[in-house]
């Protein structure tokens, strides 16, 4: 029973130990203390360097920075950010270091430490006594905690960026991925979490109640869909360990997927507690478009359709081919084809082209992932039906972080698609209510309020956040926690300050007039029964005092926004350097226009005052409502000089 719950042997090192926990090898001479890793005592794995100078594992100084701010050879500040992977000469250093097979019984090679592993797969009798070889196949295909995802890009959802569906689409054995380098080992570090790929982590909490201090945006009642990181407070859990970025897509927690469900229902995973949260994230490839030389007003004809055959050696063989949806057209497209893949070898098929049939199903409507099941289940031969555009389309350079290619013809800018029967975000009610209270004149309302303008980094309507048992407000009773203060005895609270509502509230007499509006969660009748009830409110299990969700704010009436005007320039690429979702579609209605991502180095990310999950109204003064994202994405990419965004930022849910 003690063998079987012990880690299994590791097909790099030969030795056992956890995934996460580093490599084991026995090093059969001195190594320089240069090359030794000061928290293990251990020749460095996967070396990273600090700005202070000093290398430590990858692992051990993730680890170490959980509890600690500071290096452990100088003590001086150290941001798990900030550090970068040790040169190539470093690691090449480290890979000839020798080391003896741990399989003394069947093998008594010597090599180097970097050959180890390929020793193990074509020579090693011990590793073959002890299915190293069959583990190695076997986790190839198994081992990644997402093996699945090969044919969830329809899954994760049009949102997802074609980067990022290239990521999941390259998990089958065999595979490269184009868009990234060959290993990560030969990549420059950034940030520890590589861009477009599925990356698991593991957060250590020493009490598994203490909040994330992140705030979170999205959900699959907005047009965000995923769960998004819009802010990450400094010194908190998620700081602390420092992989994490604003605009990384939370996709799991502790195997649980929440990749599309309502924001509440992620609300009530990520806080569970736990000593250790294992998140799957989704980092979005920050690549730039190459091909925006094209007149924008160029229209996409496509050539009538033609047919290709593609004919399998063997029923595993892959195709090579990536498969994505577009954001502005129905159907599956060919993204990349795999430079000496099949298809790229066959010279038909090219990038672009829309797939309308497979083996003769329709697809002019289907999924990726339907496509991928179809080309699966294809033995000998695959049977496309395909069409070409005349001309190429223009990328949106609106759209560089990856928002999928907008495809077909231009479409009419009206803004006049106000359809209420189908419009959506309706995650809570809004009722106005007026309450007379009397008190003492020395008496306190007995109720605390939260928000107001220059409210941190947010301007908010005033709030109730807790209401003092026994007071003139909770004898009362109509006033709730969670309510928002409009005016009292007809002072308009819109645009003060806390301290300045607090004091109005004060000051009055035994006659109080306060005109309220109250927020009423709404439930999606899609979800009844599948998920827990929704909550558009929160409280912490530690403090009495209520916290409002992201999708609160997001069903306020337009007149208590508080908007704000931002003026960027484009930069030298023509980039404005955010991307969006949402706007008018046929089957769903009209919905809000969200950033969803902002690229580094850009306009918008050195303005420094747009996040994730704001709400884009209007551009150069003309309102957003009722466009399509086509034709959102065509007049930003127009527009000259200045270019003036009108925002409304709500704060996501605190965690």
């Amino acid at each position: 029973e003690m063998e079987d719950s012990s880690p299994p042997l590791c097909v790099t090192c030969g030795q056992a130990h956890l995934p996460e926990e580093n490599h084991l090898y026995i090093y059969t001479e001195e190594v320089d203390d240069d090359l030794i890793c000061h928290i293990c005592l251990q020749p460095l794995l996967q070396p990273i360097d600090t700005l202070c100078g000093h290398t430590f594992c990858t692992a051990c100084l993730t680890n170490f920075l959980v509890e600690k701010d500071f290096c452990p050879m100088d003590r001086k500040l150290v941001i798990l950010q900030t550090c970068r992977k040790s040169s190539i000469l470093v690691n090449n250093l480290l890979d000839k270091l020798m080391v003896s097979c741990p399989f003394t019984e069947h093998c008594s090679e010597v090599m180097q430490r970097g050959h180890l592993e390929q020793h193990f797969q074509t020579q090693c009798k011990g590793a073959s006594h002890y299915g190293l070889t069959k583990e190695r196949k076997r986790r190839s295909q198994d081992c990644s905690p997402d093996h699945d995802s090969s044919l969830a890009v329809a899954a994760l959802g049009p949102e997802l960026s074609a980067a990022a569906a290239i990521a999941l689409m390259t998990d089958e054995p065999g595979l490269v991925n184009p868009a990234f380098s060959p290993t990560l080992e030969d990549s420059q570090l950034y940030h520890l979490i590589p861009d477009g790929e599925i990356t698991c982590i593991k957060i250590n909490r020493t009490d598994p109640h203490e909040n994330l201090a992140i705030r979170i945006v999205g959900g699959s009642e907005t047009p965000l869909v995923h769960i998004i990181i819009q802010h990450i407070y400094r010194d908190g859990v998620i700081a602390r360990d420092g992989r994490l970025l604003p605009g990384d897509m939370i996709l799991k927690v502790n195997g649980m997927d929440i990749k599309n469900v309502p924001h509440n229902y992620a609300l009530s995973i990520l806080k569970q507690p736990c000593h250790v949260l294992r998140l799957t994230v989704l980092r979005e490839q920050r690549y730039r478009c190459r091909n925006s030389g094209l007149s924008l007003d160029a229209h996409c004809n496509r050539d009538d359709s033609f047919h290709v055959v593609l004919n399998k050696s063997s029923p595993d063989e892959q195709l090579g081919i990536k498969l994505v949806r577009k954001a502005d057209e129905p159907g599956v497209f060919i993204f990349n084809l795999l430079e000496g893949g099949m298809a790229a070898r066959d010279g038909q098929l090219q990038e672009n082209d829309r797939v309308l049939a497979i083996n003769g199903h329709d697809h002019r409507y289907g999924s990726p992932e339907s496509a991928a099941q179809l080309i699966q289940a294809s033995e000998k031969q695959v049977h496309f039906v395909v069409s070409r555009q005349t001309r190429q389309q223009t990328p949106d350079i609106l759209q560089e972080a990856g928002w999928s290619y907008g495809g077909g013809s231009p479409q009419p800018c009206s803004v006049e698609r106000n359809n209420p029967g189908k419009s959506t975000l309706h995650a809570v009610t809004c009722h106005e209510k007026v309450v007379a209270v009397w008190k003492d004149h020395t008496e306190s309302l007995g109720m605390t309020v939260a928000g107001g303008a220059s409210n941190r980094e947010w301007d908010l309507p005033i709030y109730v956040i807790s209401v003092e048992p026994g007071g003139v407000i909770s004898r009362d009773s109509r006033i709730k926690t969670g309510d928002i203060l409009l005016n009292v005895n007809g002072i308009d609270l819109m645009g003060v300050s806390r301290s300045e509502a607090v004091a109005l509230l004060k000051n009055t007499n035994s006659s109080v007039v306060l005109k309220a509006l109250e927020m009423r969660a709404c439930e999606a009748q899609e979800e009844r029964g599948r998920l827990p009830p929704p909550e558009a409110m929160q409280a912490t299990s530690e403090s009495s005092e209520w916290s409002p969700s992201w999708v609160m704010w997001l069903g306020l009436p337009r007149y208590l926004y508080s908007c704000k005007e931002i003026v960027l320039r484009r930069n030298t690429s023509g980039s404005l350097g955010f991307s969006i979702v949402g706007g008018y579609e046929e089957h769903t209605g009209n919905k809000p226009f969200f950033i969803k991502s902002i690229v580094g180095g850009t306009p918008a990310y050195n303005d420094g005052r747009i996040r994730c999950g704001d709400i884009l109204l209007a551009v150069n003064g003309r309102n957003t409502s009722g466009m399509m994202h086509a034709c959102l994405a065509r007049m930003l990419k127009e527009l000259k000089g200045k270019i003036t965004l009108t925002i409304v930022s709500w704060p996501g849910t605190f965690l």
